[in-house]
């Protein structure tokens, strides 16, 4: 059975665990094989190589952009991850071997950032292009730098592995995401070699042009279609529960167990990713299941994704949601029975590039859930140019979903948690599949409508 499995940047910074609960574990010597692993970078590293993901706090990307001095962003960079090295040490990594590998290879991005930056001034090309190489560049350093050192660990724990390098640094071969990772796997014997692949991998299409962060998971995605793998694997530091632990408290939440590719888009849509909607779509498509194992409790089964499930029985498997979505709502007198009206609004979100999570509508309003961002805050400014009335309001969004919740009772029930704690619903909507309601909410209500849901539908009575 040949598994490829996916190691997040929380889970890589506590790589000896890592160690004993995923790769070695309880395994004997020939169970060790037959897996590949692809990695993501240490926890923080690639917000320091780009920007941080959810505060935006400039890393060495943003410096290349202003022309500030980037090489010594690169340079202080490099210190913060000899000093992750450091860590390492007591588990086998080899702190001289890995000083010259990392070192070197922050000299090599910075070769190019300095001649992409000589060619932008030139004024002869697309900055656009320029800018996303380096991107592309830096992005990939940090799981470079995971990937080499974990074959390290591994190869001087008696292990035999092979550190699968997709980043390209070291050739000039014009070659697809696909043809890259066609490459590297062609001739490895997996029985015999424990495979640790960087979770970037460099392609002519630009993989951060096409995924930006979601890139690890597209090429986990991309090695487990290519080896046909039998079952893909991403470890994770907690479990796919029902509902965040972090907000209704760890005793009061249950491994989802079984779900389907239909709701781990439905949680994708709201950014709570149990995978990469893109990364998603190729496993289900060649038929690969998910599983989602908690990183730090390797007996657990875990929560497997298929194509087909449906649970046996009507149940609510996940409360979910976010409390950093914008409310817009357009209404128009002229609207009613008016053929097209919504195109164009829908050319408008285009034109920002701006996506809805929901969609509710009556004879003379629509109302929209978007993601509170910047685009979003320009493209209200110019709805209010185009259209009779446009309200926008910070709200939050809570979700019930499960795979068989097509029953008389659920609505019911959910809407009475919701109000028996003063929550009002201010927007619905479900679709006719009904595998996810959605409720908005007034911001502040959100923890307290999570914790309600989960503890009516998901928790046994």
């Amino acid at each position: 059975m040949l598994t490829v499995e996916k190691i997040g940047g929380t889970s890589m910074s506590q790589f000896k665990d890592v160690l004993d609960n995923v790769i070695v574990g309880k395994r004997k010597p020939e169970e060790l094989y037959n897996r590949i692993f692809v990695v993501s970078a240490y926890n923080n590293v690639t917000n320091w190589l780009l920007e941080h993901k959810k505060t935006g706090e400039p890393g060495v990307y943003v410096q290349f952009l202003e022309n500030a001095d980037y090489s010594i962003g690169l340079d202080s960079l490099c210190q913060r991850l000899l000093l992750i090295n450091d860590g390492f040490e007591s588990i086998g990594l080899d702190l001289a071997e890995a000083r010259e590998f990392i070192t070197y290879r922050i000299k090599q991005a910075k070769t190019m950032l300095h001649s992409l930056s000589k060619v932008l001034a030139s004024g002869y090309v697309n900055a656009d292009d320029i800018c996303l190489a380096a991107r592309e560049i830096l992005a990939s350093v940090g799981e470079a730098h995971s990937a080499w050192n974990s074959v390290n660990i591994l190869n001087n724990s008696g292990i035999s592995a092979r550190f699968i390098d997709l980043c390209g640094f070291n050739d000039s071969l014009p070659l697809t995401i696909d043809e890259r990772i066609h490459r590297a796997f062609k001739d490895i014997d997996f029985g015999k070699d424990l495979c640790i692949a960087t979770g970037y991998t460099k392609g002519t299409e630009g993989i951060m042009r096409a995924f930006d962060r979601g890139y690890t998971e597209v090429t986990f995605s991309k090695i487990a279609v290519e080896v046909h793998a039998n079952e893909a694997i991403i470890h994770k530091e907690y479990h796919l529960s029902s509902a965040d632990p972090n907000i209704v408290g760890v005793d009061k939440v249950v491994p989802v167990g079984y779900t389907n590719y239909v709701i781990a888009d439905q949680l994708a849509d709201i950014g709570m990713e149990a995978i990469h909607p893109q990364a998603a779509k190729p496993l289900e498509l060649a038929n690969i299941n998910i599983r989602i194992k908690n990183t730090f409790e390797s007996e657990h089964p875990g929560t497997i994704i298929t194509k087909e499930y449906v649970s046996e029985i009507p149940k609510i498997e996940i409360v979910s949601g976010t409390d950093k979505v914008l409310a817009i709502e357009i209404h128009d007198p002229m609207m009613v029975g008016e053929v097209g009206f919504d195109l164009r609004i829908m050319q408008m979100f285009s034109k920002f590039g701006v996506s809805y999570i929901l969609k509710s509508t009556n004879a003379n309003s629509i109302t929209m859930v978007v993601w509170d961002n910047y685009k979003s805050r320009e493209l209200i400014a110019s709805l209010e140019q185009a259209f009779y009335r446009v309200i926008s309001e910070r709200v939050a969004l809570v979700c019930v979903m499960g795979t068989n919740i097509a029953m008389p009772g659920f609505l019911y029930r959910a809407s009475k948690a919701l109000f028996e704690q003063g929550i009002n619903v201010e927007s619905f909507a479900q679709s006719l599949r009904q595998v996810n309601m959605q409720f908005v909410i007034k911001r502040e209500h959100y923890k307290s409508a999570v914790i309600a849901l989960n503890d009516e539908l998901c928790l046994d009575k």
